[in-house]
């Protein structure tokens, strides 16, 4: 199964995606390659997904601070 490149960002994952998408729709292309593209497409929209919730978490982190002050903490303690 195809794998993101380690070094990829959102904003390479949802590029990527789109291609995928327009290649799936094509109506010339074979059930192997379509397979193939199906699981990459799975792959980068997981890690897409992972990088938003990553974000979320952080920002919540940032704007709950009990005291009224902004603080930010790593979320991965």
């Amino acid at each position: 199964m195809a794998q993101p490149q380690q070094q990829s960002t959102l904003t390479d994952d949802l590029r990527r995606l789109e291609e995928i998408v327009r290649q799936l729709e094509a109506t010339d292309i074979d059930l192997d390659k379509s397979l193939a593209l199906f699981e990459e497409g799975v792959v980068r929209l997981r890690a897409a997904r992972d990088r938003l919730t990553e974000a979320e978490v952080r920002v919540k982190k940032v704007l709950e601070d009990a005291s009224g002050h902004l603080r930010a903490e790593d979320f991965r303690e």
